[in-house]
Parts: structure tokens; C-alpha cells; sequence
């Protein structure tokens, strides 16, 4: 196949890597990867991330080690209870050791980490900013409030926005779903679980949630429109639990919303984020991530049929 911009070979990966423009000149959305036979696949130019939650309860410095060996192009920080997580200098040194790029900061606002970086959420929200600029992130991924947090839940989607405009960075709402305890569901966040309905810019879209949910994640990706700014690439069943299967395992239509989002030319950030904690060593967990990844970038592409073009001369030329 020959096309106007091709995969690079990760060196000694196995996995292909996107190769970067020289000289200053501003990366594409799509590489457009052709063949003979009338067709063309493109393949948008998203980074394709590492969530350092998918190696929990192993440290952050494991992820980077993983995300460097399969042949992420980045790594997604979920700020936890690990140590090295919450300390900006701690992850620059690890960009730094494995040559990865930050792309996103996780806010640490999930019930394990209510005590991370303090108790106030807006406080919570500006340090993930100062790393987030620090690091070179783009993307600061945070979840709802709770319901019990009335005040920041009240001035929430209001509050994004100021943090948006304060800071330059995209606050990307997640999608999270209604809890369950055998016949009764409880409406845990405020102003909702679902994001489609708030008017948040920026929305990241986790498809293990939506697997929780009940939710149709190609519906969501749909109405969300531009405003889906993230992926959280994982899969569920189901399950009234917040499993974060390997995509392929579960029932979510993981491969049909990477090509949606490799057809719209999605300039976001995908990130692998799944649960290796059953993983009885380190080799079963590289084993998963790296079904994970290759899942991916086998599915983060679109394939048209392309179309002939006729220039003054008369000669006819694939598009």
C-alpha cells in the first residue's frame, strides 16, 4: 500500500508508531494510507495513551515502563494514593526516563481519593491544572460531583467553564452511571451521570461506564458531536460493577466508535483504560495492554472508496 503518509515502525515494538512532521511544520489530523483497488483508509493522527489506573495497584512508574515497551504514544496520569502520581517533579522525571509525553491529567475525584490534594473539589481541580501546564497536558478528565457535594455539584457545570477560560485547558466531563444495590438505583451525581445533557464543552467517553449505564455509546458519540474531546477505550458487559474489560471482551461497540471517531478525523486523545488487577503477574498484564493497544490501532481507522478528480488536462487522478 503506498499513501501520502504511512505508519512509522516503532523500532524493536513490533507495533507501529505515528511519526511526528520536522522543521516546526503542524501535524495532520490524518495520515490517508491508500491502495490500488480504489480505496483509502484513514487514520486520525490521536495519541494513543496509557491510563496509569490500568496497572493499579502497581505504581505510576510501572505504567510508564509498560506504556514505553508495547508502544503507547502517551500516557494519561491518574492522580491516586500512589505517591508519585500526586507529585508533578516525581511523573516529569518519568516523562523524562521513558521519553513519554503526558497528554491528560485524571482529577482525583473518585470515592479512593476524596482525600488526595485536600477535601475541596475546585482546589482539587486547580492542582490538576498546575500539573496538567506543567507537564504539557492538554486535558484535565473529571468526574461529576457526588451527589452529597451539593455546592460544588450546584456550580458545577458553571464552575468548568470558569476553569476553562482561567486556564486554557479542556475539562473534559466523564460519563459515569446510576449506581445499583439489587432492585433500587440511586442517582449518585450532580447535576447527572450523563453528560450528553450538561452544557460541558468537553466530555470524555468511558465505554465501561456506558456498559454500567445501559447507555448506547455510538449515540452519545453522535450527540456529543465536537464536544467529545476524550476516550476512555475499555469495554464492559453490563455488569452492575465498573469492570474495564479489554476492549473485544465486553458487549460495548468499541470497534465501531473508533471507526466513527477515525471517519470524523478525531483530534482528541484515545486512552487505554482497563483493569489488570485480577492479572496474575506482570507478564498476563503486559499481555492485556497489549491487546489492548493493538485492538486500537487496528480499529481506530476508516475506509472509504475514493473518488477519481479530473484536472484541465484531463487526466484522472484518485481523491
Amino acid at each position: 500500500m503506498a499513501g501520502t503518509r504511512s505508519p512509522t515502525a516503532a523500532a524493536g515494538r513490533g507495533l507501529w508508531r505515528r511519526g511526528s512532521a520536522g522543521g516546526g511544520e503542524s501535524l495532520p489530523r490524518l495520515y490517508q494510507v491508500t491502495d490500488p483497488v480504489g480505496f483509502a483508509v484513514d487514520v486520525p493522527m490521536s495519541a494513543v495513551a496509557l491510563s496509569t489506573a490500568s496497572v493499579y495497584p502497581a505504581p505510576t512508574a510501572e505504567a510508564f515502563g509498560l506504556a514505553a515497551s508495547l508502544g503507547f504514544d502517551a500516557v494519561e496520569v491518574m492522580v491516586g494514593m500512589d505517591e508519585d502520581s500526586q507529585d508533578v517533579d516525581a511523573v516529569r522525571r518519568l516523562t523524562d526516563r521513558y521519553q513519554l509525553p503526558v497528554v491528560a491529567v485524571h482529577a482525583p475525584c473518585l470515592l479512593i481519593t476524596q482525600r488526595v490534594w485536600g477535601t475541596d473539589p475546585w482546589g482539587k481541580l486547580d492542582r490538576s491544572a498546575e500539573m496538567a501546564h506543567a507537564l504539557g497536558a492538554d486535558v484535565v478528565v473529571v468526574h461529576p460531583a457526588f451527589r452529597w457535594q451539593r455546592d460544588y455539584g450546584r456550580g458545577f457545570v458553571e464552575g468548568i467553564t470558569e476553569l476553562e477560560e482561567r486556564t486554557g485547558l479542556a475539562y473534559a466531563v466523564e460519563n459515569m452511571y446510576p449506581w445499583r444495590a439489587r432492585s433500587r438505583e440511586v442517582q449518585a451525581y450532580l447535576p447527572d451521570w450523563d453528560p450528553v445533557g450538561h452544557d460541558a464543552a468537553h466530555v470524555t467517553l468511558d465505554l465501561s461506564h456506558t456498559a454500567t449505564a445501559g447507555s448506547d455509546a455510538l449515540d452519545m458519540a453522535r450527540d456529543l458531536g465536537d464536544r467529545l474531546t476524550h476516550v476512555h477505550m475499555t469495554d464492559g458487559s453490563g455488569s452492575a460493577k465498573d469492570e474495564h474489560l479489554v476492549p473485544g471482551r465486553g458487549d460495548q461497540p468499541c470497534a465501531e466508535l473508533l471507526e466513527l471517531l477515525a471517519a470524523r478525523g478525531f483530534a482528541g486523545h484515545v486512552v487505554v483504560e482497563i483493569n489488570t488487577r485480577r492479572a496474575t503477574d506482570r507478564d498476563t498484564r503486559e499481555a492485556d495492554l497489549a491487546e489492548s493497544l493493538a485492538f486500537t490501532r487496528l480499529h481506530l481507522a476508516a475506509a472509504r472508496r475514493r473518488g477519481f478528480v479530473v484536472d484541465a488536462d484531463g487526466v484522472a487522478e484518485h481523491r
